[in-house]
């Protein structure tokens, strides 16, 4: 190694005080003799690209002391001082600092940059990154010496400011990306009913502190299913002409067919009988709605109107970091009210072509007339997997002098030409059976005029009348069938198919149609149905009739209804395609009353008619009839109050539906009215209104909405719930 020399000043030169500089050269890793080389240290720090100086600081003073030994020419140039200058003021860089870091570095002789303002001499600053790097011991003794490096960083800071910006920018755009792709997924796989409780949570959880989803129905109301509000909607329009002329913001939202944003502020109040004043009101009452401060609303559009309002609580951007940007939050917030107005849309004009599809499939599906000296029970139900349109039907002829007819027939096809075509052939049917007393003679005329009809769909029935015996016992059954699924009968608790007197589809007979002949005695059952009861993918149509068979052997219920539940419960439980049904049974008076393992539940599906109390009122009878229950005048009469509002009061069909609950008779009864059932003040003189009030008095009773509608329930507890005759040993019977 060679010697290490001390570097000396060049002649000539002005030495700065107490500042050298030792250099070292290696002889033989440089191939040369060794030599001593001299470099003045000014000039060495001066030669360096960024503005530098060289600075003492002593650690054992409080505060610690600074000393600046060397100023560069390139600090003088960028900050527009002397050097003289600077010797005085550089150490504030350090002396200012009030960072804990910077000093413990500086005390422990370590490297460190960090980031000051640096004064010009025209008044002006510039940010800079200040590097401190070690270099020796300094004067006086126990100070360290240091090299500063002074490097602009305005550029480079506003590139990092930049990028940072850019970075929270995309961060909020994928944040607002994923939020509404989240909202697409639940529209898409969330139930109808959860659907805009969600969406809200997901609003509240990502961008907002608080939203809520409103419609105006007969009154403005908070909404959590999707298919919002369709039925009662009120006029705004003339609401607004008779309100006068005033600012209410939210009518003017629901009336324009426009995106946009409206800001209502919570400090303003509004004018009482408005629209606004209503939303005000409903979040003054919801525990978890903003108490103050703005709100923005957006409508919510469908394709020719608004369906709703997004109402949501703006995020404080002081409060919240990663609160959106206010442009940012009116688009992500459009576009998540543009995606569930589609939604509802799209769910209420499917809504609409529902029950268009099913009032028509009920306007031409007969419904069942009572029939006096038979127990007579029908039952439908469309297949729910298509548009609730299809062909099957049935129909229950009262013909006089105790005969009744029974037609049962399926026309192939789930559209509207199916049940257009079902409701011509309906109207043949029940037309020639009113003519003509044989079977087969009414297929043979119900031929010809479907030919000269041009019916497009090929269908199949069955045709049967029954007729009573000169004995008054036994019943005559003549039956014809037009390629139709053959008639069960059961008697003496075994079961056989009328598979006789068949022929070829309605439309391509050709040929004479045939009549069978069958007895049928008291207690005997008679089952028409369609193929939706017995056919399945995982099971042929002949070994569905099979089970229909051995089914019908096992059922000893003592009345029509009950052996219809217990069919549908064992073969219809995951119906493929539309199922009409009818049980027919002779009543046996002489029969024992036999206790019976079948369920304890019974439905019946009614029209909206005046008669359809008395059927009501028959129905609970048998029902509690078949199930041993005696005190049953307090069920009679909540029975014909339930039903007879739903006749008054609402649309579609009437559902009726008994269960033994074991400790009561719960009464249900469904319509397609939505509107809730409202109990009103008795007055003196009032015609009517009452029904409610007495069914409070005999009865439990609540209601509860359904997609279709409404159903009303009451819970009647008789005083004596079980048959009298009953051992007191016996428990009452569970609900199956």
């Amino acid at each position: 190694m060679a010697d290490r020399v001390r570097g000396m000043p060049a002649a000539g030169a002005v030495p700065t005080p107490g500042l050298g500089v030792v250099m070292e050269a290696d002889a033989e890793h440089a191939g040369r003799t060794p030599a001593t080389l001299t470099v003045r240290s000014d000039q060495l720090l001066d030669a360096l690209p960024d503005p530098t100086y060289v600075v003492d600081v002593d650690f054992t003073q409080e505060p610690p002391d600074c000393r600046v030994v060397w100023v560069g020419h390139a600090l003088a140039e960028a900050t527009g001082f002397s050097q003289e200058e600077l010797m005085a003021t550089a150490p504030r860089l350090v002396t200012a600092s009030d960072s804990t870091a910077l000093r413990e570095a500086l005390h422990a002789r370590l490297p460190v940059a960090v980031v000051r303002s640096v004064a010009r001499a025209d008044g002006t600053a510039f940010r800079a990154t200040v590097s401190f790097s070690p270099l020796g011991a300094g004067e006086p003794e126990g100070s360290t010496r240091w090299l500063v490096t002074v490097r602009d960083a305005t550029e480079e800071l506003a590139s990092a400011v930049l990028a940072e910006e850019r970075a929270a920018a995309e961060e909020r755009a994928r944040r607002g990306l994923s939020l509404v792709a989240r909202v697409s997924d639940i529209l898409a796989d969330a139930d109808s009913a959860t659907a805009l409780v969600e969406i809200g949570a997901l609003l509240v959880r990502r961008i907002v502190p608080w939203a809520g989803f409103y419609a105006d129905g007969t009154r403005l109301q908070r909404i959590t299913d999707l298919a919002g509000i369709t039925y009662h909607r009120r006029d705004l329009r003339r609401g607004a002409r008779a309100q006068g002329v005033g600012s209410d913001p939210v009518r003017e939202l629901l009336l324009d067919t426009r995106m946009q944003t409206v800001v209502i502020d919570r400090d303003r109040p509004a004018r009482e009988g408005t629209l606004t004043a209503e939303l005000l009101a409903l979040l003054a009452e919801d525990p978890d709605a903003p108490d103050d401060g703005p709100l923005w609303l957006l409508p919510v559009l469908g394709r020719q109107a608004v369906l709703g309002v997004l109402a949501v609580q703006p995020p404080d951007p002081s409060r919240d970091r990663r609160a959106m940007p206010p442009g940012e939050l009116t688009t992500v917030l459009e576009l998540v009210a543009r995606r569930v107005g589609m939604a509802m849309d799209n769910l209420q004009l499917y809504d609409r072509e529902h029950r268009l599809a099913e009032t028509l499939q009920r306007a031409m599906l007969p419904e069942q007339s009572h029939v006096e000296g038979v127990d007579v029970w029908s039952y439908y139900s469309p297949s729910s997997e298509h548009a609730q349109v299809g062909g099957d039907w049935y129909d229950v002829l009262d013909m006089g002098e105790g005969k009744v007819g029974i037609v049962v027939g399926d026309v192939v096809g789930h559209d509207v030409e199916a049940a257009a075509a079902m409701g011509q052939l309906r109207s043949v049917v029940r037309a020639y059976a009113a003519e003509f007393v044989e079977p087969g003679k009414v297929l043979d005329r119900v031929d010809r005029l479907v030919a000269g009809m041009r019916i497009a769909r090929p269908a199949s029935f069955v045709y049967a009348s029954l007729s009573p015996r000169a004995d008054g016992e036994d019943w005559d059954i003549a039956y014809s069938r037009a390629g139709h699924l053959p008639i069960v009968h059961v008697s003496g608790g075994r079961s056989r198919q009328l598979d006789g007197a068949n022929g070829p589809l309605v439309g391509f007979g050709g040929r004479p149609r045939h009549t069978g002949h069958a007895v049928a005695q008291p207690g005997d059952v008679l089952i028409f149905y369609t193929d939706g009861l017995v056919e399945r993918r995982d099971r042929s149509m002949r070994d569905g009739v099979a089970a229909l068979v051995a089914t019908a052997e096992q059922i000893d219920a003592p009345d029509a209804a009950g052996i219809g539940e217990e069919l549908l419960q064992e073969l219809a439980d995951a119906p493929e395609d539309d199922i009409a049904l009818v049980v027919l049974r002779v009543p046996d008076p002489a029969a024992p009353a036999l206790r019976w393992s079948g369920p304890r539940e019974r439905r019946w599906q009614m029209p909206m008619d005046p008669q359809t109390i008395a059927r009501a009122r028959h129905a609970v009878l048998r029902a509690c009839e078949a199930w041993g229950i005696e005190d049953t005048a307090a069920a009679e009469l909540v029975a014909s109050e339930m039903v007879a509002n739903a006749v008054m009061h609402g649309w579609g069909r009437v559902d009726l539906r008994l269960r033994d609950t074991g400790d009561g008779l719960r009464i249900e009864v469904e319509d397609a009215n939505p509107s809730p059932p409202v109990l009103r003040e008795g007055r003196v003189g009032r015609i009517g209104g009452f029904g409610l009030h007495i069914i409070s008095r005999l009865a439990e009773w609540g209601w509860r909405p359904t997609p279709a509608g409404k159903v009303v329930w009451a819970r009647v507890r008789p005083k004596d719930p079980w048959s009298k005759g009953k051992d007191a040993k016996d428990t009452p019977p569970t609900t199956s």
